[in-house]
């Protein structure tokens, strides 16, 4: 081997490099799993009414300027207390809204937070739905566009078959009030309102490259 080829790294050697956010429907992107949300999964909705996020997503330079190219954020809308993450650097960033669960507004002090009870419209077309159980104040969040999508944070989640049920962890709050809310959403969507397609927020890797759990594939617990 020459001298020159000693100081050339190896071909194998490859830099890691953030992913872009992928676009699950129209004018909705996923972000990829976020690690200081413990592999959560955020989301953009690109509204003309302003743009929406639905928790934290790892606040990176990718992330942070495809945000920006897209015109920035209006609403942070955080569903559950673990969905956190790097929400003041977001809110520094952008001076957007940042819409909780009344319970859970303590979780982040020195910010200014728009608080609801039950259901609160965070524009025409989006609205927060408390959904308790995984934690005291979880949400979901309910986009009427795209045939009705539904945010549910870790509210509802993909089993092994890609179905959306609810999942009790160590984390879980109060497991009968989340069958209650479970059976309260099934009830409402889609009987009331369309619904199309759930966007969970976490363990999207069981959706094997879907996006979304379409309706038909959602179920509630046994």
């Amino acid at each position: 081997m020459s001298p020159s080829n000693l100081s050339q790294p190896p071909l194998s050697i490859k830099t890691s490099a953030a992913k872009l956010p992928t676009e699950i429907l129209p004018g909705i992107f996923a972000f990829p799993p976020n690690r200081e949300t413990l592999g959560g999964t955020a989301y953009a909705i690109f509204t003309p009414n302003g743009n929406i996020l639905v928790d934290s997503p790892a606040w990176n330079d990718v992330n942070r300027q495809f945000i920006r190219d897209r015109g920035g954020i209006r609403s942070l809308a955080i569903t559950h207390r673990g969905g956190i993450g790097q929400t003041p650097a977001i809110v520094s960033e952008f001076n957007c809204e940042v819409v909780v669960q009344e319970q859970e507004a303590y979780l982040l002090p020195g910010l200014k937070v728009t608080t609801f009870e039950s259901k609160i419209s965070i524009n025409d077309s989006i609205h927060a739905i408390w959904t308790p159980g995984h934690s005291p104040g979880s949400f979901c969040v309910y986009y009427a566009e795209a045939g009705g999508v539904l945010f549910t944070g870790r509210h509802l989640l993909p089993d092994h078959l890609g179905a959306a049920v609810p999942i009790r962890t160590p984390k879980t709050f109060h497991w009968p009030r989340q069958l209650r809310s479970v059976a309260a959403i099934w009830q409402h969507f889609p009987a009331i309102q369309p619904l199309s397609h759930i966007c969970p927020g976490a363990n999207t890797g069981l959706l094997r490259g879907r996006g979304t759990i379409k309706i038909d594939r959602a179920r509630s617990a046994e």
